[in-house]
């Protein structure tokens, strides 16, 4: 089991039917250097080992997670484009919902997870958003699939958890980061790259910046999270950025359907 210890919850307010939260690296069967807690079966791991730490995290849901294939793109899973899925993982670096008990999931290793829901509880998303997915336009996609679920829903009343992913002290990028975010038009740029003294075209980027200010463009009103940092807390986060082979560990949301 999940200790209380070896989770971290949500700092939103949602309503009680709303049930999240983000493993930590603690907690698994894992050996270094994916101790202890990988989730991930793509990052180098033994296959028994993640599994059964898919099954410890499995025993704190209401059922098997949607684990997706993530490749960095802005496509959306959906119920309908999951209801076709035949085998296999669907590759999709966000996924929604309005099924009860339907557990949405994320992995990250220094990517942002954003986890969405409505006020009244009816429909949820879950968004991997590193820089990529963030400047093609994941969350914008995922936050379109949540209205195209639940008729009616105002942008405004849309509350979005941003996880743990790589800090703006820690998340040098060269001018190819900054021009994707340039060619969108965003106005924070200047507040969110910072240029390094004496190094030409480099800078530290503010990731949680920057998906903020989209997320208010859109229209949210609450957003939450962005206080930590991947890379400079190494006894609860893996980190890509900081050791290359790493685990992954997981940003989870479902509708209970316990009132």
């Amino acid at each position: 089991m999940i200790s209380a210890l070896n989770k971290i919850e949500p700092s939103w307010t949602v309503s009680q039917l709303i049930q999240a939260f983000c493993t930590t690296r603690q907690g698994g069967l894992s050996q270094s250097p994916f101790n202890s807690l990988n989730l991930g079966l793509n990052a180098g791991d033994d296959s028994v080992d993640v599994l059964q730490n898919r099954s410890i995290l499995r025993s704190e849901l209401p059922a098997e997670p949607l684990w997706l294939k993530q490749t960095h793109g802005i496509t959306v899973s959906t119920p309908i484009s999951r209801s076709t899925l035949t085998i296999g993982a669907f590759e999709a670096d966000a996924s929604v919902t309005n099924i009860p008990n339907e557990v949405l999931a994320i992995l990250t290793a220094d990517c942002m997870p954003v986890l969405l829901a409505s006020r009244s509880g009816d429909v949820i998303g879950a968004a991997h958003a590193g820089w990529r997915g963030l400047s093609g336009g994941i969350l914008e996609n995922t936050i379109k699939e949540m209205l195209a679920l639940s008729p009616g829903l105002a942008i405004s009343d849309i509350r979005a958890w941003m996880g743990p992913a790589i800090g703006p002290s820690a998340f040098e990028v060269g001018q190819d980061v900054l021009q994707a975010f340039a060619l969108q038009g965003q106005d924070v740029l200047s507040k969110a790259f910072i240029p390094i003294p004496g190094t030409s075209g480099k800078y530290l980027a503010d990731l949680y910046l920057l998906a903020r200010d989209r997320l208010h463009t859109l229209g949210l009103k609450q957003i939450d999270g962005g206080e930590f940092c991947t890379v400079n807390d190494p006894e609860r986060f893996f980190s890509y950025r900081r050791d290359k082979v790493t685990g992954r560990f997981a940003s989870l949301i479902w509708i209970s359907d316990k009132h």
